[in-house]
Formats: C-alpha cells, sequence, structure tokens
C-alpha cells in the first residue's frame, strides 16, 4: 500500500478584524466578560462579497504554491464545510473552478468543526486505495453568515477563514506522514450544536457540549496515538478544535501531552468551525513553532458531537 504526507499547508483570513470591544456595541456584553468565558478577543469577519469558496480558494493556492504544484497536479479536492448556502455547485467544484484546474474529483464534507480531520483521513485512505494520487483538503466556514448577531452567548464565538492541506503519496518505505484515524460521533446528542432554521443559524447548548469534550475525548484522543504509535508525552505539538479556550486547555492536559506546543488560535481567530485545525498549524508550522515532521496531534469535535483525529507529521 501507497502511504501518505502532508506537502504544504495554507491559510486564510478576511482582512476586517472584529474585537471584543467591537461587540459590546453590539449586543450586551464585554471584553471581560467573553476572554474569561471563551478567551476569545478577536476573529475575523468576511463581508457579503466573499463567500466561503472565496476563503477556501485563498487557502488552497497558498497550499499549492508552498507545495511547489501547479492546480493541474490534483486531482482530488475535498472541502469541509457546513457554510456552504448552495446545494449545488459544491464548494469543492467552485474552488477548483476559481483555480482553472481540470478535471479533479470535487467532494464537500458536512462534519461542522471536525470537517477537516474527517477530509483528511478521506484524503488519505483514498490516494492510499490508488484513487488520488495527490488531494487539495480544505476547511473553510463563514460562520458569520450563519449567526444570530442579537444572541451574546453565540455571535461572540464565531469567525471566519480557511486552512487548506496537499496531501500526496509517498513510497512504501517512506516514513507515513499521516496516522490512523480514529472517527465517531454521538449521534443522539447531535441537537447540541446546530445550524438549522430559514434563514440558518448556529445555536448550541453549550453546558453539555463543554462536559463532553472535557470529560470523553482525553480518552480517545490518547486512543489517537495509541494507533499511531506514539505516547501522548513523545507529541510535538497537538492542535484541537478552536472552539473555546476553557475547552482546549483542560482537554490539552487531560491527554498528557506534557511537551507539545498547543495551538490556541481561538484568542485571535475564534471559532471558525472546520477551518480552525488546518488555519492554527498552518500557523504554527508558519512562524517555526513546529519543526518540519514534528509529531502532531490532530483532533476534530463538535457538530453532530462527531470527532475524528489523527496524528501527522508537519511539512
Amino acid at each position: 500500500m501507497t502511504g501518505t504526507r502532508i506537502a504544504a499547508l495554507g491559510h486564510y483570513q478576511p482582512a476586517k478584524v472584529l474585537t471584543n470591544e467591537d461587540l459590546a456595541a453590539l449586543v450586551d456584553t464585554s471584553d471581560e466578560w467573553i476572554s474569561s468565558r471563551v478567551g476569545i478577543r478577536t476573529r475575523h469577519m468576511a463581508g457579503p462579497d466573499e463567500p466561503v469558496d472565496e476563503l477556501a480558494a485563498h487557502a488552497a493556492g497558498k497550499a499549492l504554491a508552498a507545495a511547489g504544484l501547479g492546480a493541474a497536479d490534483i486531482d482530488l479536492v475535498l472541502v469541509a464545510t457546513s457554510t456552504a448556502i448552495d446545494r449545488s455547485p459544491n464548494t469543492a467544484a467552485r474552488v477548483a473552478a476559481r483555480l482553472g484546474m481540470g478535471s479533479p474529483a470535487t467532494m464537500d464534507l458536512n462534519v461542522v468543526c471536525a470537517g477537516f480531520t474527517h477530509a483528511l483521513a478521506t484524503a488519505d485512505h483514498a490516494i492510499r486505495a490508488g484513487s488520488a494520487r495527490r488531494a487539495l483538503v480544505i476547511g473553510a466556514d463563514k460562520m458569520t453568515e450563519v449567526t444570530d448577531w442579537t444572541d451574546r452567548t453565540t455571535c461572540v464565538l464565531v469567525g471566519d477563514g480557511a486552512g487548506a492541506a496537499v496531501v500526496e503519496a509517498v513510497a512504501d518505505d517512506a516514513e507515513p506522514g499521516i496516522g490512523p484515524v480514529l472517527w465517531g460521533s454521538v449521534p443522539e446528542m447531535g441537537h447540541a450544536v446546530r445550524i438549522e432554521g430559514t434563514p440558518p443559524r448556529f445555536a448550541q447548548e453549550g453546558q453539555s457540549v463543554y462536559r463532553w469534550a472535557t470529560q470523553q475525548l482525553p480518552a480517545l484522543a490518547r486512543q489517537v496515538c495509541a494507533r499511531s504509535g506514539l505516547a501522548p508525552e513523545e507529541l510535538a505539538g497537538v492542535v484541537l478544535h478552536q472552539a473555546n479556550l476553557r475547552i482546549i486547555e483542560p482537554l490539552a492536559a487531560k491527554i498528557g501531552a506534557v511537551n507539545a506546543v498547543v495551538a490556541r488560535d481561538v484568542v485571535e481567530s475564534g471559532n471558525t468551525s472546520a477551518a480552525s485545525i488546518p488555519l492554527a498549524l498552518a500557523k504554527l508550522v508558519e512562524r517555526g513553532e513546529l519543526p518540519s515532521g514534528a509529531p502532531t496531534l490532530l483532533f476534530g469535535f463538535g457538530g453532530n458531537l462527531s470527532y475524528a483525529g489523527q496524528v501527522v507529521r508537519v511539512p
């Protein structure tokens, strides 16, 4: 069987920054209230003329450039998103069109906040099966478009952005760059995180999600490490879904990755749903906080009460 690796990463966020003080002018909140409860200080907001596929294409273009590849080198495009308002064409097809690709397979995956790790595993499986040679895996969401700006419990959380990874085949004898996935869900609790209605609006049962994430997920994340053949203390990096700093910090501590750099991009980006993991990972690599080859745990969780994780070697 062929192995896989992440060849390069890219990320993109809209120029407009929304601070906690800006939100305090819209709803009954404050910088202290937001910071103490979720740890977020700023987030980026796309304009009405910036659709989610444009955010995705920007991140994808940067990943391709970093890999030294052109659009014609990709034969599979996977976009993880839950904010594609149109049902067809899908976001992946629109990204392929924006980038001038030839005839790649194009698919969207809607697994909300765990979308990128699901998409990464899907690309890994497709390449190992011989169905693709190089894949573009993108997490992109425009959460501000599905937000009720009168609800201070949700509007303070969200931001917009995209992150992308070029995934390619490697020789059988090469060190694997993408480890086995552990994925699953709690279907009977899927209502705890929702984007529903007309127009669609984001809502969640925050305490239920907090308890589930901090109590149930550490053991699952340790299972991901075991599947990759690593102990948690051998990890160089931990990139969890950037939902809330009060979830990220206790979850990272319970995993036992005592020597790892823990991504805290939520502070400046907010919850960007499927974009959060590739966005945070790309920034850590760009800043040199994770050296090439560093074993890093990716673990997405959230909507549908789905989860997916794998250990990867960063490019």
